[in-house]
């Protein structure tokens, strides 16, 4: 192209016809810059200017937006063949036009069009009537921007094309996921044990006890458990008064699921080698998971240690809860829910991010292919749902205690509880689960996600949120039992939930 031998490189220049022209030349240019703006120098230079950064955006969205198919890419250049022919046709009847100057924005145009020239050549050289002529820069630019405007549509429609896939996505969210487990491949099926259950709990809320103390039990905090000081106390200390051993694995809780699986394991063979006795497992929430974690991983080391395992309301097929969170497209992408929880997890409380990427839905399935519960492991998984009725607004929970710098008459300090409206906002997830999903929850796990194959699942009629089993509330009703009393009726059934499996190996061995 001819440029004005005074312009810089980078700088807007007058306008692009610099002398007068006939009517019928200024009409043949309505392909670069409306004529309307060539009489004004400021105007006629934002107007060029406009006119190249669309061209180049448009380019830069036709190389890198649409991945063209070979039918799709041969469609496309003969589209291309028959808009340049009908170019060249329109400019070879507009050839008298003299064009004496142009200015130094032709040389980005020329940039732009270089992209297309060289992917249009092989039209041009088998198509005598499609062959645009060298001579005139006008021609080759108006070629260029029409085959832009073509390639342009063609993204223009595969960016909506996503922006509606990702609508959907957004919409589904975990629909497709959720009681994945119920319904995978050579995953064994559940036992309902709730009414066994039952009665064990109404013989303990009698005074009948019947947890042997010729085992350890050891209870496994979930999810930030080690910034909530009661978790899982009222339960050991409940233990302790019945004369059984009982411990809190001090793990940290916000770490990756494998990293806490070998803190459990190494937990189990120093009770073990301590106390010469078999450990029994009860895994709250994610606890639950690193339990069987533990097991999965390391069992031909702890088959002689381990007795049984209790999964409390843990997501062992994963939590919508999380998946939503992390996942792209979901909840997290439009509201910084995902950069706050970062923020919380890794900044403030200086924990894993892993620890919750862990209970999405993709991380459990990929998890659970590779690694199984062993056949031979007695396992009991308690699921429940959360009360959403206006009376849980209430409920308030009972998560830690603050010691006041006053001496009561004994020489005591005084302690003050610390409560939180868990119950609450236990009810709110509750409610977002069941209106978005249509399943039942304990407010962060649904009850279908908590049901371990192969175990004896425990479904209870009474409504407990997910945070009942660590924290008590102010006011519960104390004839359908506490949290400690739940605890020892699942530990009851899993005893016999062992005796009669090891029965079985042994007929099967006979």
């Amino acid at each position: 192209m001819v440029q004005t031998q005074n312009s810089q490189p980078g700088e807007l220049t007058t306008p692009l016809i610099t002398q007068a022209q006939p009517q019928e030349d200024r009409l043949a240019n309505d392909g670069l810059i409306p004529q309307i703006f060539s009489s004004v120098p400021a105007l006629s230079d934002a107007a060029s200017y406009l006119s190249q950064t669309t061209s180049f955006l448009a380019g830069c969205f036709s190389d890198y937006s649409v991945e063209h198919s070979p039918r799709q890419s041969g469609a496309s250049d003969i589209h291309a063949q028959e808009v340049v022919a009908f170019s060249s046709a329109e400019t070879e009847a507009s050839s008298s036009t003299d064009i004496n100057h142009i200015s130094s924005n032709g040389k980005n145009l020329t940039s732009i069009e270089s992209s297309y020239t060289s992917t249009s050549t092989p039209l041009l050289m088998h198509d005598e009537n499609t062959r645009v002529s060298s001579r005139d820069p006008l021609q080759n630019a108006s070629t260029s921007t029409l085959v832009e405007s073509n390639n342009t549509g063609l993204s223009g429609i595969s960016i909506f094309r996503s922006l509606i896939d990702r609508a959907r996505r957004t919409v589904r969210g975990s629909a497709d996921d959720i009681g994945w487990l119920q319904h995978a491949h050579e995953m064994p099926p559940v036992e309902d044990g709730t009414e066994r259950f039952q009665e064990i709990l109404d013989s303990i809320k009698h005074g009948v006890h019947r947890l042997p103390n010729s085992m350890v039990y050891l209870l496994i905090p979930g999810l930030f458990s080690n910034h909530g000081p009661l978790y899982f106390v009222s339960t050991k200390v409940s233990f302790s008064k019945l004369g059984l051993a009982c411990h809190i694995a001090k793990i940290h809780s916000e770490a990756s699921v494998e990293k806490n699986a070998k803190e459990i394991k190494e937990y189990i063979e120093e009770i073990y080698w301590g106390s010469n006795k078999r450990v029994l497992l009860l895994g709250h929430s994610k606890g639950g998971v690193d339990a069987a974690a533990a097991l999965s991983l390391y069992w031909p080391d702890l088959k002689d240690k381990v007795a049984g395992l209790v999964l409390a309301q843990s997501p062992y097929g994963g939590t919508p809860i999380a998946s939503d969170l992390l996942r792209e497209g979901q909840l997290g992408d439009y509201v910084n829910v995902r950069k706050l929880t970062e923020t919380l997890i890794c900044k403030i409380i200086k924990g894993d991010m892993r620890a919750l990427e862990d209970l999405t839905y993709e991380r459990r399935r990929e998890f659970l292919e590779k690694h199984h519960l062993p056949e031979e492991v007695p396992v009991v998984s308690f699921r429940t749902e959360a009360g959403i009725s206006p009376a849980v607004l209430a409920t308030l929970s009972h998560v830690a205690h603050a010691e006041l710098p006053l001496v009561a008459s004994a020489g005591e300090s005084t302690k003050l509880p610390v409560v939180m409206p868990l119950g609450a906002a236990m009810a709110a997830c509750a409610q977002l689960l069941q209106v978005r999903y249509g399943e039942k929850s304990d407010g962060l796990v649904t009850c279908r996600d908590a049901e371990v194959p192969g175990s004896i699942v425990v479904r209870p009629k009474r409504k407990l949120d997910h945070a009942w089993m660590v924290y008590s509330s102010l006011n519960d009703d104390l004839t359908e039992g506490n949290a400690s009393q739940v605890c020892e009726a699942l530990l009851t059934l899993l005893v016999e939930v062992g005796q009669k499996k090891r029965h079985e190996l042994a007929m099967k061995d006979e």
